[in-house]
């Protein structure tokens, strides 16, 4: 039983549900710190929000539209990965992060690295 079958099942919750939280809590877990230090010459309370703001647009599309595409899985992760790290770009661009590219980079490739290793090595998120 995979954790979020656990979860689902203590709560009484659709185990979809569970997934899409937990990898989603997962994803701003791993990518908040990256934007937070990006976005580090704002006032922290501005920062605190605004970090949260580019995965949190992002992550919907990619968990629930993407895998709706009628493509391999590996096109549909590159193509979901590569969405991400474009409008998260232009988010950290619009907000005048200096290298905006750069930290979406590092945010979307952290972010899917280690959820790749954390999949193999505990079925989660």
């Amino acid at each position: 039983m995979s954790p979020a079958e656990w979860i689902a099942r203590a709560l009484d919750a659709d185990v979809s549900v569970i997934e899409w939280l937990s990898a989603y809590g997962f994803t701003q877990i791993v990518e908040f710190p990256v934007y937070e230090r990006a976005l580090r010459p704002r006032p922290r309370a501005e920062r605190f929000w605004l970090a949260l703001a580019p995965s949190a647009l992002t992550h919907p599309f990619v968990w629930f539209a993407f895998p709706q595409l009628p493509v391999p899985y590996l096109a549909m992760v590159v193509l979901a990965e590569a969405f991400a790290f474009g409008v998260e770009w232009a988010v950290l661009a619009a907000l005048g992060v200096p290298r905006a590219w750069l930290w979406s980079l590092a945010a979307n490739a952290l972010s899917l690295g280690l959820a790749l290793i954390s999949r193999a090595v505990f079925a989660w998120p």
